[in-house]
């Protein structure tokens, strides 16, 4: 008998799902976009697709659209700071009971993975 079993240590991690995210650091320079190129990395390495709208000191950029919403299976909060018009995220929350995971703009950049198991 084969006492070596392939396991998958991935268990948690659902197939394919389609992500946003919004990032936002207090300065709104460099960690905002660190953190959108790392969950954007980390969700193609998973096998994910992300759409992630940056709120900094250009303003809001890559903006989630109502259609990015309604097909998202998962919200990812990486902030520091209040996120602008939250409230068309919670709309989801309620409406369609899809899971918001909020983080600091440090854990999106050193561990973004870990977003996607939860």
């Amino acid at each position: 008998m084969n006492m070596n079993m392939n396991m998958n240590t991935n268990m948690n991690i659902k197939e394919s799902m389609k992500v946003v995210a919004v990032t936002a650091c207090p300065t709104g320079i460099a960690h905002t976009y660190m953190a959108a190129e790392s969950l954007t990395l980390a969700a193609k390495e998973l096998g994910h697709q992300i759409k992630v709208e940056t709120q900094g000191a250009m303003g809001v950029e890559n903006e989630i659209t109502d259609e990015d919403l309604k097909a998202a299976d998962l919200i990812i909060f990486a902030s520091d700071i209040a996120i602008d018009e939250r409230e068309r995220f919670e709309i989801q929350r309620r409406e369609r009971g899809i899971k918001i995971i909020e983080t600091s703009v440090k854990k999106a950049i050193t561990n973004p993975q870990e977003l996607f198991i939860k």
